[in-house]
């Protein structure tokens, strides 16, 4: 009997698994049922009800954003699951793990399931959540299904939110006993309100945005990652630490290869492209907790990408309207969006050596399944889910504005930047959610599921 190919992909340079080689894959259903290097045979090609040439672009796997925040429920007027659901697949991120900031917070399992139901009905993308930690939810923390739920997401610093996790017991307990990947959120509230009486004291309360970096300071990041390590040592609990921002906090990281690590780190585009030196430029756009910081911050993070101390890159999609983001330093909210570009900005630090291309995709797609154990997922590999991304890197140069923006806000903070390459097309469990400029919305994701890590 013959077999019958839903879609082959061809003459593409497939990128996975550290390698880039020229190739095709072919998908069945959702899954992935043949991968192989040069053409495939004639009977595959004639078995086959699409074909793609790919023309030599790059096929990637596709991206896991493991840190966004879709303001779903509560805050849509900004955002919601369809709006940054596109602007993911648009962008080439095909799996999102939201934030539980939202309103109400998700910090109880009825309001995960809630979260859950809004996904499945809504979402263009694969899509997971965590659990949000607060000062009195320990038990909501112990019942949550981790097969079906991150982990916990525990803020040491007031954000977006105010989800501020302050109970020293409460931390002790939540590392003691919970069986889960730990989130941080690491910025020590002391210091930083200690930072914001001292300026407010020195200069007033008008404060231009480039004294954000002075109010959530390197000193706030340090102290709260070094205790968040400190507990994780201590009870051997699984630690994911998000946006890392500071050279000073690299030390808490070890390099090479994930496989082992009980202690992992994330950080984010903003803080690889932007430093303090554009607050005069850019504003409050971008405006984000932890705040970006030096230049040699930025080049610190760079070469711990490239060695493996940082071990994902997420973007920590915060979407705000701009009406939101006027004010000063105290005023101005933080967060901007990023879902929509990130695989294109870090595709354009490989085109200037920063990265290589393996190294973007291990810290975008590979590393992300691995550190959350996510099902079948992260790589381009036969019988797993078909999440892919045609990228084009050799596009005709393109000046990102306003006008481009997908997500709710309208906006973004690459505003003015010339790009070399974008996503062309976008399948999601085998589906076309994403080609050429087209979101196809009437593509749903499925549930991540989590289980062993690495």
């Amino acid at each position: 009997m013959e077999r019958k190919i839903d879609t082959l992909i061809y003459n593409a340079r497939v990128v996975t698994d550290g390698a880039v080689k020229m190739g095709y894959v072919a998908i069945e259903g959702d899954i992935i049922a043949e991968t192989g290097e040069g053409n495939p045979s004639d009977e595959l090609m004639s078995g086959a009800a699409t074909l793609v040439d790919a023309e030599e672009k790059l096929l990637l796997p596709g991206a896991i954003d493991e840190h966004v925040h879709f303001r779903d429920p509560g805050l849509t007027h900004k955002a919601d699951m369809a709006s940054e659901s596109s602007a993911a697949v648009a962008g080439g991120v095909t799996s999102f793990i939201d934030m539980p900031n939202t309103k109400p917070m998700t910090v109880t399992n009825e309001a995960l399931c809630e979260k859950m139901r809004r996904a499945s009905e809504t979402s263009v993308a694969n899509y997971g959540f965590f659990i949000g930690a607060t000062n009195d939810n320990l038990e909501e923390l112990l019942n949550a299904d981790y097969s079906k739920v991150a982990g916990v997401k525990l803020f040491l610093g007031s954000s977006t939110g105010n989800m501020l996790v302050d109970n020293g017991k409460m931390l002790n307990d939540i590392f003691a006993n919970v069986k889960a990947l730990i989130a941080v959120h690491a910025e020590d509230e002391a210091v930083i309100r200690r930072n914001r009486q001292a300026v407010i004291e020195k200069y007033g309360e008008n404060l231009p945005i480039d004294f954000h970096p002075v109010i959530r300071s390197h000193e706030a990041c340090y102290k709260a990652t070094a205790h968040a390590v400190e507990l994780a040592r201590r009870y051997d609990a699984r630690l994911h630490v998000m946006h890392v921002s500071t050279a000073d906090e690299l030390e808490f990281f070890a390099p090479g290869p994930i496989e082992g690590k009980r202690i992992t780190a994330e950080t984010c585009p903003q803080y690889l492209m932007f430093t303090d030196e554009l607050y005069e430029v850019l504003g409050a756009r971008i405006k984000c907790n932890p705040a970006i910081k030096r230049s040699a911050d930025r080049e610190a993070l760079r070469s711990a990408v490239a060695d493996g101390r940082i071990d994902v890159i997420a973007t920590d999609h915060a979407p705000h309207l701009l009406s939101e983001k006027t004010g000063t330093a105290l005023t101005a909210v933080s967060g901007m969006p990023m879902v929509q570009f990130s695989l294109s900005v870090m595709m354009e630090l490989v085109r200037e050596g920063v990265f290589t291309l393996p190294g973007v995709v291990t810290a975008m797609s590979h590393n992300p399944a691995k550190v959350f154990g996510i099902d079948r997922r992260g790589f381009i590999r036969k019988g797993y889910y078909a999440d892919l991304v045609l990228f084009d890197d050799e596009c005709e140069p393109y000046t990102v504005t306003d006008d481009d923006v997908i997500s709710k806000c309208k906006w973004t903070p690459l505003e003015g930047m010339t790009l070399h390459g974008r996503p062309v097309m976008t399948w999601v469990n085998g589906n076309v959610a994403f080609r050429y400029g087209v979101v196809f919305g009437s593509v749903k994701g499925s549930a991540l599921r989590f289980g062993k890590m690495y």
